[in-house]
């Protein structure tokens, strides 16, 4: 049994003071105590502020490496495909010891950032020419390896990728790494869930990820829904108009108005991406339960789109963030973008928030709510019963000086940003301290190992 105190707790009941989480061997929370007096080493928490940390829904891991890397303006307009290509040049060079190194590199920024656990959308499976591993599950053993060295909570959500585009057209180029029908998926699938059953704690686990319906077709669609019911299930679904032309052409609807009305869409999918949806879909997507899964920061980089916040939430619709590219690792700043991309399409100020109030807590509140919902975790809130993934906040620096501590996350989120993180805990493991990871040094090293390779074979 293990405690974790702080001066001030964000629990289901609002702001309270001096509160001590107990929490047994498996990372759950046993009992909470407030309104306590510190003991021992626990004074030096009273200065500090701790929430639910949420989960980052969405990470291309591998993507990290290329960071600052294309930023270039090539001839011609650049856009998202022009940057899908290049990226497929990058990966076509990464083999599975690099897989790993950069995946630790993410899922220890992930933790230093404030999230407690991860839903990483994997779909490099294979050799670059496309032929697989002789373990057909090698590189999701990788991503294992990477959670297990930095202790961060994993949803795995091994990528479905059939196709090269809409009308179930051939893979080609850098696809060729991902493909699989749907046979051969369930066999990768069923192979990574044996591995990780013995290689990470009970608190992780695999779903699946349909990459998108261009990627995909309708019988795959329907026979995955039918298969993983009650388990994540993630699909990248309107990223971009072009794409979302290409489907509607297709299959005569659009993306989320086919997908909801042909699968049985229920709260364990998560809608990646919704950042262009009509009217009508955001309501029916809000109704459905299916979580919205937002990447700010990557959708703003790749010029996606702007997601339909207020309509969506004032329907009852259920969001949660994600680092996507991991171009920049920053959870308040997903929520910062998310929220000023409303104000600037709208001219407006403090949109992601129906009625009064804090709209920096109620935006974290609603992250860790949808996060937790999309990878299947017990988590999102301080509560008996609930896995203790938790983020504490150093109140006492300078910075917070003057502000009271239901203005803290509105500082966190809209003028700090992550260097504020003083500690944080996945399902009770406590794998930053003092703002750093505790395996840093040697997940720091690796990555400079890997990425050294990885430029003399280039």
């Amino acid at each position: 049994m293990k405690s974790i105190f702080a001066g001030q707790a964000l629990l289901p009941t609002g702001l309270t003071k001096n509160v001590r989480l107990h929490v047994d061997e498996t990372g759950k929370i046993t009992s909470i105590e407030t309104g306590v007096e510190p003991a021992g080493d626990e004074v030096g928490s009273l200065g500090k502020l701790i929430c639910p940390a949420p989960a980052n829904l969405h990470s291309h891991a591998f993507q990290r490496a290329m960071a600052g890397m294309t930023e270039v303006r090539q001839k011609g307009k650049d856009s998202f495909w022009t940057w899908r290509e290049l990226m497929y040049r990058f990966l076509g060079k990464l083999g599975p010891e690099q897989v790993e190194a950069i995946a630790a590199l993410v899922y220890m920024e992930m933790l230093e950032a404030g999230y407690a656990s991860v839903g990483e959308f994997h779909y490099l499976h294979h050799q670059p020419d496309g032929t697989a591993y002789a373990n057909l599950a090698e590189m999701s053993n990788r991503v294992f390896a990477a959670a297990s060295q930095t202790g961060i909570g994993l949803t795995h959500l091994p990528v479905l990728y059939s196709y090269g585009g809409a009308r179930e057209q051939a893979l080609s180029g850098g696809q060729l790494r991902f493909g699989n029908d749907l046979d051969r998926h369930l066999q990768l699938i069923e192979q990574a869930e044996k591995t990780l059953a013995s290689a990470l704690p009970s608190d992780c686990r695999v779903g699946i990820a349909p990459h998108s319906l261009r990627a995909t077709n309708p019988e795959q669609l329907r026979a995955i829904a039918k298969v993983f019911a009650g388990k994540p299930v993630h699909i990248h679904i309107s990223e971009q108009m072009k794409e979302v032309e290409a489907v509607q052409e297709w299959l005569g609807a659009r993306p989320i108005e086919w997908l909801l009305e042909n699968v049985d869409v229920r709260d364990n999918w998560c809608f990646v991406h919704a950042t262009h949806m009509s009217e009508a879909e955001t309501v029916a997507m809000a109704k459905a339960g299916a979580v919205a899964g937002l990447c700010p920061i990557t959708e703003a980089n790749l010029g996606d789109g702007i997601f339909n916040g207020p309509t969506f939430i004032e329907a009852g619709g259920v969001y949660g963030i994600g680092s996507d590219s991991n171009l920049r690792i920053s959870l308040s700043e997903e929520l910062r973008i998310l929220e000023y991309s409303q104000r600037l399409r709208d001219q407006s100020r403090n949109v992601m928030l129906c009625g009064e109030g804090s709209v920096g807590t109620a935006m974290f509140y609603a992250a860790a709510k949808g996060g937790a919902q999309a990878l299947g975790r017990h988590t999102g809130t301080l509560a008996k019963g609930y896995l203790a993934d938790v983020v504490a906040i150093d109140t006492a620096r300078v910075e917070f000086s003057g502000l009271k501590p239901e203005q803290y996350l509105d500082y966190w989120i809209f003028a700090g940003d992550d260097r504020v993180v003083s500690d944080v805990w996945s399902a009770g493991r406590h794998m930053v301290e003092h703002g750093e990871h505790i395996h840093r040094q040697a997940i720091a090293a690796k990555y400079r190992e890997q990425i050294a390779v990885l430029l003399d074979e280039a």
